[in-house]
């Protein structure tokens, strides 16, 4: 652990492991990192698939799980490179659909297709250098067990969303979300919420929900 901690502290040698695990200005692992070491550093569940046309960006210098019976399916981006994944058990990531770290899934959660989850921001203070030399900042998103996160919706960096919650299709989240609520829009709000005491659901907003 004492190399590993040196390398991390030393810009020179960091750059030189960088390089090692992928192309310069690139995201996806060189392929002997995917092939020999990756298995050795991710965790994989009874029966999980991960399907041949996704792109599976993930370093072993930050975690990656997926849980028993759960799928990653086509077309899918999974990166780990500024922050850890885990994805729950019996949970399907929808076709399309983008999930860029730090962001853990819970169990039986559902994304529908192309929805984009990423706990990452590019840093802007100064107009005089380009975004992309400005560095990054990362706040992990977490989505609770039982979620149904609609086509086409953005989790944005920070989001916690509850337990049983819906979030129609095409909503952008910008705020954390309480349990067993739905929410819809852009910014998403909260419009209907389930009521533990009444044991029903309250409309907290006139406007009608996307299809999910």
């Amino acid at each position: 652990m004492k190399i590993i901690q040196y390398i991390k502290d030393s810009p020179r040698f960091k750059k030189i492991a960088l390089w090692l695990l992928m192309p310069t200005s690139q995201a996806r692992p060189r392929l002997w990192v995917t092939w020999f070491v990756n298995p050795f550093f991710h965790k994989r569940g009874k029966a999980s698939v991960i399907q041949s046309r996704t792109r599976l960006d993930v370093l072993p210098f930050n975690a990656f799980s997926l849980g028993a019976h759960s799928t990653i399916e086509d077309f899918c981006t999974i990166n780990n490179g500024v922050g850890k994944i885990h994805i729950g058990n019996k949970t399907r990531i929808g076709i399309g659909s983008v999930l860029i770290g730090p962001v853990t899934i819970g169990d039986d959660v559902r994304l529908a297709q192309n929805v984009v989850i990423s706990a990452l921001n590019h840093n802007y203070t100064n107009v005089l250098v380009p975004i992309s030399e400005q560095g990054v900042t990362t706040a992990e998103v977490y989505i609770s067990d039982e979620t149904w996160i609609g086509s086409n919706s953005v989790i944005l960096p920070g989001v916690f969303i509850g337990k049983h919650c819906v979030v129609a299709a095409g909503s952008v989240v910008t705020k954390s979300i309480p349990s067993y609520s739905v929410v819809a829009g852009n910014p998403a709000k909260i419009i209907k919420q389930y009521d533990p005491v009444s044991k029903t659901w309250k409309k907290t907003s006139t406007h009608e929900h996307a299809t999910h």
